[in-house]
């Protein structure tokens, strides 16, 4: 289980979206304005947490490239 979280901030990668980090990834990125997920067993559950904070929540595509849309 990882723990992930969804930065709060619209990020153009290259879709304009929020994105969904495991923890590492945003410690490494430094994203400040981010929201707890909780721990998930996939990424794919992580974005699907995030979609009740935003609609528009995909996964990043280097530490969730499973959930990662675009």
């Amino acid at each position: 289980m990882k723990k992930y979280y969804i930065n709060n901030n619209r990020t153009r990668n290259p879709g304009l979206h929020h994105e969904v980090y495991t923890e590492e990834h945003a410690q490494q990125l430094r994203i400040a304005n981010k929201t707890y997920l909780g721990e998930f067993s996939s990424e794919t559950e992580a974005v699907q947490a995030g979609k009740r904070y935003y609609s528009d929540a995909d996964g990043c595509a280097i530490c969730c490239p499973k959930a990662h849309k675009g």
